[in-house]
């Protein structure tokens, strides 16, 4: 059960930690922080003022938060997982191997801390447009490649749901 904010100790990142933040998960929650508190900030502060201040403000608290989201997903963990378990899918050809998937299983996970506001219905016209510059020397199709994408996708949107309480993916859950 997901702590209420009462119950959820807040803490900051040590200086000897800062460099080990998720670049992508600070960067996501920056920038979602920065547009959100630049409209607190308009709001309370009036335009100008109130909208950098917000903006700044917003950036800080919301890097803490897409870190959070990017340590849930620990791309150790994931990539041991889906060595373990890929050929258990029914998407996997008979005689593959695991580096055949590794990069859409990668992609999954890592585009899923990218887009923590979007279901994957949402976000799979865009992922399948990176998938060419994503997959790297795999061989894949996106058509090829979107079923373990969006496995991995799911299995981090659980980790996600862990990291923000509350139906973070939208499924009424």
């Amino acid at each position: 059960m997901a702590k209420t904010y009462e119950e959820t100790e807040v803490t900051t990142t040590p200086v000897e930690h800062q460099d080990k933040a998720h670049p992508v998960g600070t960067s996501v929650g920056g920038a979602t922080g920065a547009v959100t508190g630049a409209v607190i900030g308009t709001a309370v502060g009036g335009p100008g003022v109130g909208t950098l201040v917000g903006a700044a403000v917003g950036a800080v608290a919301g890097g803490f938060a897409g870190h959070g989201i990017a340590e849930g997903i620990d791309p150790t963990v994931e990539d041991a997982y889906w060595r373990e378990n890929y050929k258990t899918r029914p998407y996997v050809k008979t005689n593959a191997i695991y580096d055949d998937y590794q990069p859409a299983y990668k992609y999954g996970w890592e585009s899923r801390g990218q887009h923590t506001n979007r279901t994957w219905d949402q976000a799979e016209n865009d992922l399948s447009r990176g998938w060419d510059k994503a997959k790297g020397a795999s061989r894949q199709t996106w058509d090829e490649a979107k079923y373990a994408t969006k496995d991995a996708w799911t299995r981090a949107e659980h980790k996600v749901e862990d990291v923000i309480p509350g139906d973070s993916n939208r499924n009424g859950h």
